[in-house]
């Protein structure tokens, strides 16, 4: 359908159809608007932030080329087409068949082992095929629990345990555990340089203000705290047991950056790639909780995986140690 301008009859037409496009010619009333504008004013049910979003994600099209500036200025006698979509955000709230890494499941929780790369959440770049949407598939509980039951999040190429609700009962339950510090998670860092004493790091997190993408240490931050505890030292690396006290975003990272032993290839605290990592060498290990609705203790332990154990082994051979109790 071709629409002129502000023709409220073809509107409605098109309204009752349900297109999945509409298509403009510029004409006097539409000369020298900005492009969103134009189909703002043309489609009264959609907001301009909307519009926008969906010129940048190249649903619109000038005299069959793609436009991705919402600023744009038409000229008389162009054709304008979009392409109408679901906010990607929307887009990312669906179920996701896929085979996921439990190694524990009741009828109130289950616990994962998420394999690096894998997101736990949707968010700008990574809308679909994340944990999230796998649960949604998983059961059906997960559709009315908040962020489908998540608690805790892990970064992407962090490997290893999380908890996962599945009633809303054990969704507060273990959200007032972790907030207060009940949930004892415990990792294994393959840090830079020979950190051969143990140490708790207490320095406030906060966002960097030179860099959105990463965390730093501020006074003006939360407050964090990360005991630090090391298994291996040598050649110029050390494996290193790492327990949170608090839960702050990238907390190991900065804080082991902060103490100049930043994770192996974590490029963005300062980690070089090594032994073959390409990914920041962080794994949680270990879980210990108390379980939401029966109370008893609850403990699970993951090894570490390929990538992370192949390198121990070649700096150390078959000789780890045994985690602390």
């Amino acid at each position: 359908m071709s629409l002129t301008g502000l023709n409220e009859q073809d509107l409605a037409l098109d309204e009752a159809l349900d297109l999945a496009t509409t298509e403009l010619r510029v004409g006097p009333l539409l000369q020298g608007k900005r492009i969103d504008q134009c189909f703002t004013d043309d489609a009264k049910a959609h907001s301009r932030a909307y519009v926008q979003a969906l010129i940048e994600q190249g649903a619109v099209r000038i005299d069959g080329a793609a436009c991705l500036q919402p600023s744009r200025r038409v000229r008389l006698g162009q054709r304008l087409l979009i392409e109408w979509r679901l906010p990607e955000a929307d887009m990312a709230f669906v179920a996701e068949p896929m085979e996921l890494p439990i190694v524990h499941e009741d009828g109130d929780l289950l616990v994962v082992n998420k394999a690096p790369g894998m997101v736990v959440h949707p968010a700008a770049g990574n809308w679909r095929g994340t944990l999230m949407n796998g649960l949604l598939a998983h059961h059906a509980g997960a559709h009315s629990l908040p962020r489908a039951g998540i608690v805790h999040r892990l970064d992407k190429d962090t490997s290893g345990l999380m908890v996962v609700a599945k009633t809303l009962t054990a969704y507060h339950a273990l959200v007032a555990a972790i907030a207060a510090r009940a949930v004892r998670r415990e990792y294994l860092a393959l840090c830079h340089g020979e950190w051969s004493a143990p140490e708790s790091v207490e320095a406030s997190i906060g966002r960097d203000p030179q860099s959105r993408v990463r965390m730093a240490v501020l006074s003006s931050g939360r407050d964090a705290r990360t005991d630090f505890r090391p298994l291996a030292v040598g050649g110029g690396f050390s494996l290193m047991h790492c327990q949170l006290h608090t839960g702050r975003t990238h907390q190991i990272r900065v804080h082991a950056a902060h103490r100049r032993h930043p994770l192996v290839s974590d490029g963005v605290y300062g980690g070089a790639p090594a032994l073959g990592l390409v990914r920041q060498a962080l794994h949680a290990t270990r879980l210990s909780l108390s379980h939401p609705l029966s109370g008893q203790q609850m403990r699970w332990h993951q090894a570490l995986p390929d990538d992370m154990q192949s390198a121990c082994v070649t700096l150390w051979g078959n000789r780890l140690p045994e985690l602390p109790a």
